[in-house]
């Protein structure tokens, strides 16, 4: 299960994960990506995306284990389509360590945020 975003990027998927990357790097943060959604689909051909039919889909979501100094990650998802992607964080069992790195990730992102996270999908 998914929190709310608490980012919105005015950017395709593709470019805010770069950017997010960077970010992270930047912050001191190490990013895993453990699923892409365009990579999953490459050999379905009959597959409708439920926001664009069959036609022209630029839906996407990035799965990145974000990782501190601790061995603990944290999951972060961005969910991308129509050129804007929404960044949340996964729900997971709390715990000092990851409610520190997770603060530490909103807050380094959320420097970006210019959309309206009240319209993600």
């Amino acid at each position: 299960m998914n929190t709310p975003p608490f980012s919105c990027i005015n950017h395709a998927c593709d470019d805010a994960l770069h950017w997010t990357r960077e970010q992270l790097t930047l912050a001191g943060l190490r990013s895993v990506q453990t699923f892409d959604l365009h990579a999953a689909r490459v050999g379905l051909h009959d597959c409708p995306c439920p926001n664009h039919g069959m036609d022209a889909c630029d839906c996407q979501m990035v799965i990145l284990l974000i990782y501190g100094k601790s061995e603990e990650p944290v999951t972060l998802i961005l969910h991308g389509n129509d050129g804007q992607t929404w960044l949340s964080i996964a729900e997971t069992i709390a715990s000092p360590t990851t409610d520190t790195l997770t603060d530490h990730i909103i807050h380094t992102l959320s420097e970006k945020q210019l959309c309206d996270t009240s319209n993600s999908v």
